[in-house]
C-alpha cells in the first residue's frame, strides 16, 4: 500500500502507513509536546467556538448575515478539533484505537470541517463586498434568511463531496521489533489520491483565497482609500456609483463607517490567518506529491497539524479583540447570572421619563445603534425617516 503524501494528509491528526513503515515509535519528547500543546489549543478553540455560536444563537441583535456565516465556520472550526485535534493524542501514544468505523467517520468528518471552513470564509468575504460595494442590492442580497440558504447549501455540497473519503481510507497492522501497531490510512495507490489532494488544494483553498483576496481589495478601496466626509451625516444624500455602489460621503456618519471598518479589518485578519496557518501543510502535500521519498520529518508534521488546529482555534480570540459588540456578548454570557440578577434589580424599580428625556434617549441610542452596526450598507438608508 502506497501512501506518499499521505502522512500529512489522512485524518491530520493520525500517521500514515508508510510513516509508520519508516520510523520507529513515536519518542516521548514527540508524545509530551503533541499531547501539551494540542490539548491547550484544542481545550481553548473547543471553548470558544462554542461561546461564538451561544452569544449569536442567544442574542437577537447578533443576529446578522455576517454572524451566521460566523457562526457557520464556529461549527466546523469545532468539527476540526473535536475530530482531527483530540485523536491526534491517542494516536500519538498509541495505536489507532477508534477502529475501521472509527477511521471512516473521523477522517469524513476532518475534511468536512476544514472545506466548510473554507467556503465560510469566502461566504462572507462575498457578504461584505456586496453590503458595501454594492449597498442598494445589499437591501435584498444581504439578509439573515438569504445568509441562511447559503450556509445550508454549503454544507449540503461538502457533505457530499467528502462522501468519497468512505472508500479512500482503512485501518493496517504494521509490525515492529517490539509490537505490532494499527494506523488509519490510505486504501489506493499514490496515482490516484495524488488528483484528490490537488482538486481539495485548489477548491478548498486557492478558489476561496484568492476570492477573498480580491474582494477585499475592492473593499479596501471603497471603505478605506476614499475621503471622509468633513461633518457627520445623517442622512445619504450622496450620488450612486454605476452598479449599486455607493460614495463614502452616502455611508452615515462617522461611527457608523467605523463600525464597518473594524468588521472589516476583523474578518480580513481571519481571511490572512487562514492563509499563513494552513500554508505549511498545503506546501507539504504538494512537494510531497512530486518527491520520492517525501517529507516526513515528525517535528515539522507536528508543527503543520498544529497551525491547522490554532487556525480552528484563534478565530474567537480575533473576535473578542477586534469586535465591541462580540467582545460584549461574550462578557455577558461569562458574567450570565450576575447580568441576570442586575436586571430583576433594574427592572423591579419604577422610572419615569419625561417627553424631552424620552426623545433624547432615543436620539442617544439611535446613534449607539448606529456605531455598533455589524449588517450591511443599507441599514443608513434605513434610518433617513422624517422626525415627527
Amino acid at each position: 500500500m502506497e501512501n506518499g503524501s499521505a502522512s500529512s494528509g489522512v485524518a491530520l491528526g493520525t500517521s500514515s502507513n508508510q510513516t509508520l513503515s519508516r520510523m520507529p515509535r513515536q519518542p516521548l519528547e514527540l508524545q509530551v509536546a503533541t499531547i501539551l500543546l494540542v490539548l491547550l489549543i484544542c481545550g481553548v478553540g473547543i471553548a470558544g467556538n462554542v461561546m461564538v455560536v451561544l452569544v449569536v444563537l442567544r442574542s437577537k441583535h447578533m443576529v446578522t448575515p455576517t454572524n451566521c456565516y460566523l457562526v457557520s465556520l464556529a461549527v466546523a472550526d469545532l468539527i476540526v478539533l473535536l475530530a482531527a485535534g483530540l485523536p491526534n493524542i491517542s494516536d500519538v501514544m498509541a495505536s489507532w484505537v477508534y477502529g475501521y468505523a472509527g477511521c471512516l467517520c473521523i477522517t469524513y468528518l476532518q475534511y468536512l470541517g476544514i472545506n466548510t471552513s473554507a467556503w465560510s470564509i469566502a461566504a462572507f468575504s462575498v457578504e461584505r463586498y456586496i453590503a458595501i460595494c454594492h449597498a442598494l442590492r445589499a437591501q435584498l442580497l444581504c439578509t439573515v434568511s438569504r445568509a441562511r440558504r447559503i450556509i445550508s447549501s454549503l454544507w449540503l455540497f461538502t457533505s457530499f463531496y467528502c462522501l468519497m473519503w468512505f472508500f479512500l481510507v482503512d485501518t493496517t497492522q504494521v509490525t515492529f521489533s517490539d509490537g505490532t501497531q494499527v494506523s488509519c490510512g490510505y486504501r489506493v495507490s499514490r496515482s490516484l489520491y495524488m488528483p484528490i489532494y490537488f482538486l481539495d488544494f485548489a477548491v478548498f483553498y486557492v478558489i476561496p483565497l484568492g476570492l477573498a483576496t480580491v474582494l477585499y481589495g475592492l473593499i479596501a478601496r471603497i471603505l478605506f482609500m476614499s475621503p471622509l466626509p468633513a461633518t457627520p451625516q445623517h442622512s445619504c444624500l450622496g450620488s450612486v456609483h454605476q452598479g449599486g455602489s455607493l460614495k463614502l460621503s452616502c455611508l452615515g456618519n462617522k461611527g457608523a463607517l467605523s463600525s464597518r471598518k473594524q468588521v472589516t479589518k476583523m474578518l480580513a485578519v481571519v481571511v490572512v490567518l487562514f492563509a499563513l496557518l494552513w500554508l505549511p501543510y498545503r506546501t507539504l502535500v504538494v512537494v510531497n506529491s512530486f518527491v520520492d521519498p517525501p517529507y516526513l520529518n515528525i517535528w515539522f508534521l507536528l508543527f503543520c497539524r498544529l497551525c491547522i488546529y490554532l487556525n480552528s482555534a484563534i478565530n474567537p480570540i480575533i473576535y473578542n479583540l477586534m469586535s465591541h459588540k462580540f467582545r460584549a456578548a461574550f462578557r455577558k454570557l461569562c458574567r450570565c447570572d450576575k447580568q441576570s440578577a442586575e436586571q430583576v434589580a433594574l427592572h423591579a424599580a419604577p422610572v419615569h421619563y419625561s417627553r424631552v428625556k424620552d426623545t433624547a434617549r432615543y436620539s442617544s441610542d439611535h446613534t449607539g445603534t448606529q456605531q455598533e452596526d455589524l449588517n450591511s450598507l443599507p441599514a443608513p438608508l434605513k434610518r433617513n425617516k422624517p422626525a415627527r
